[in-house]
């Protein structure tokens, strides 16, 4: 529990239903935690932490939809003093530096025990940083290659809606869909497309699809 008593309120996101009921029959049998909503995609998970108001929000990394990256920084864009424990099968350097930055400050691996999540949870509510051995390793090694030369990249020109909109392509989303889903025109969607496009001088959309598995945007 809190300092004052009151349990940690904790939202769950995953993609996998499995996954998420597991979590949450694990979670709920801790006397501190009260798991008070779930999502299965980050617009979702950004939905709840508005009507919810979680202390935790444990997030998947890679969802169809809304990745976890995007939708941690929408989630404290809402909430800023939220707690974010970034949850993920994928421990590589790219989307651990990426969760990092967008503020999550817990990162455990899938593959960890339920304690380890446990521990991570009562951890990031207290202000301490949690993160998972793997994950340590993961940033030991990006901090002994830092004198690399790091690859330029385009993906830091597009803006985060061009992102959203990037990976709903990737994910073989029609314009028309993606509007539907941004709740944008038609007219906005095609311009943002033809900007992504530009941007990272790319012609299609199999190009497109590649560049944002790389990117870690979608496992497509």
């Amino acid at each position: 529990m809190t300092n004052s008593g009151k349990k940690i309120r904790v939202v769950l996101v995953d993609d996998h239903e499995i996954v998420r009921s597991g979590l949450r029959a694990l979670l709920q049998t801790h006397p501190g935690i009260e798991v008070v909503g779930e999502a299965s995609e980050g617009r979702r998970a950004v939905e709840l932490v508005k009507d919810s108001l979680p202390d935790v929000l444990v997030m998947d990394v890679r969802m169809p939809g809304l990745n976890g990256i995007d939708a941690s920084r929408q989630a404290l864009a809402v909430k800023p003093d939220l707690k974010i424990v970034a949850l993920s099968a994928n421990c590589d350097e790219r989307s651990t530096s990426a969760m990092l930055r967008a503020g999550a400050v817990g990162y455990v691996s899938k593959e960890a025990a339920y304690e380890e999540l446990v521990a991570a949870i009562q951890s990031v509510v207290k202000g301490v940083v949690y993160l998972s051995p793997a994950i340590v390793s993961t940033l030991v090694h990006s901090v002994k290659n830092e004198g690399e030369p790091v690859p330029e990249t385009s993906f830091g020109r597009l803006s985060m809606r061009e992102r959203e909109i990037l990976q709903l392509i990737a994910e073989g989303k029609a314009t028309k869909e993606i509007a539907l889903i941004l709740r944008v025109s038609i007219k906005t969607a095609e311009t943002h497309r033809r900007n992504i496009m530009e941007k990272l001088n790319l012609d299609n959309v199999a190009e497109l699809t590649k560049y944002a598995i790389r990117e870690g945007l979608t496992g497509v």
